[in-house]
């Protein structure tokens, strides 16, 4: 699988090799101007509290990303989380 659309990578749940965290679906894709993919963006953390107030979205770099299967996204993220807002 080389090319993917953003909507077969939306369906896909992300999960961190690290710990088995899962993050949820991809929520948006960080681009550059020439259309290079910087990284994936995903719910982050999904606690009840944050259920009220909103969640923290989650950058995760490209490099980052190990596999991506036909259902989930493996990243690895050793030192926890990027949160980016």
């Amino acid at each position: 699988m080389n090319e993917l659309t953003f909507c077969e990578l939306r369906g896909k749940e992300v999960v961190n090799v690290a710990d088995g965290k899962r993050f949820g679906r991809i929520i948006d894709l960080a681009l550059t101007c020439n259309g290079r993919v910087l990284g994936i963006v995903a719910p982050g953390d999904k606690s009840l509290l944050k259920s009220f107030g909103g969640k923290d979205a989650l950058f995760i770099p490209w490099q980052n990303i190990c596999k991506i299967g036909d259902d989930v996204i493996l990243v690895d993220l050793p030192t926890g989380n990027f949160p980016i807002g």
